[in-house]
């Protein structure tokens, strides 16, 4: 479990096609500290497993970590078009002693969206991303959604697509910052809403 509270902007040291999967080595010495073999670490939004970590000097302190990206990943998930060289947001577990700054993201990717458009301000900017109809339902104005791992408030929602207001420190601190329109992104809605409709679901089923 995560908070979308990105603590470092890694870099994507390699990529190989292992067929029916992926194995993708990242850079980013912060989240490694305290992190071991089978430790959690958001990628993008994405939770994936630590198989592996790297010590780029050999004299010096492990700073990489490998994880392995099976095909269903790659098929609903922006991982599928990154390369080496690429900037990506990293995030560790949370545990129970850290303070839940952002809302309760699960690294569970429900889709991709697009950049639609960027409209810069003096001291924000706001970003429009293109939203599965399907997924529609469980966005609400001013409610809570991952975006490549970032923790956001939704600030209008259209039929197809919702906007969102990044403000200095997440432009900087972010892959959010470089996105361009047509980039794609990944998107977690609040899973709490997910509960609450399944639970309606079934009570209205037994009435």
């Amino acid at each position: 479990m995560f908070t979308g509270i990105v603590e470092e902007l890694g870099t994507v040291v390699d990529v190989t096609d292992v067929g029916d999967a992926a194995r993708l080595t990242f850079r980013g010495p912060l989240v490694l500290e305290g992190t071991g073999l089978g430790d959690s670490i958001a990628v993008n939004g994405c939770c994936l497993t630590v198989v592996e970590a790297i010590a780029s000097d050999p004299d010096g302190p492990i700073d990489s970590f490998t994880a392995d990206v099976m095909a269903e990943t790659l098929h609903r998930t922006s991982l599928a078009g990154i390369a080496a060289g690429d900037a990506v947001n990293l995030e560790r577990a949370v545990t129970a002693e850290k303070r839940l700054g952002g809302h309760i993201v699960q690294g569970h990717v429900d889709a991709y969206g697009e950049i639609l458009a960027r409209t810069p301000s003096e001291h924000w900017e706001v970003v429009e991303v293109s939203l599965p109809r399907d997924l529609n339902r469980y966005v609400v104005e001013k409610g809570s959604i991952t975006v490549d791992g970032v923790s956001l408030t939704v600030v209008e929602v259209k039929d197809d697509s919702f906007t969102i207001s990044l403000i200095p420190e997440t432009l900087a601190r972010t892959t959010l910052g470089a996105r361009a329109v047509g980039d794609r992104v990944n998107l977690e809605i609040d899973v709490i809403a997910k509960h609450v409709e399944k639970l309606l679901a079934h009570r209205v089923e037994g009435q």
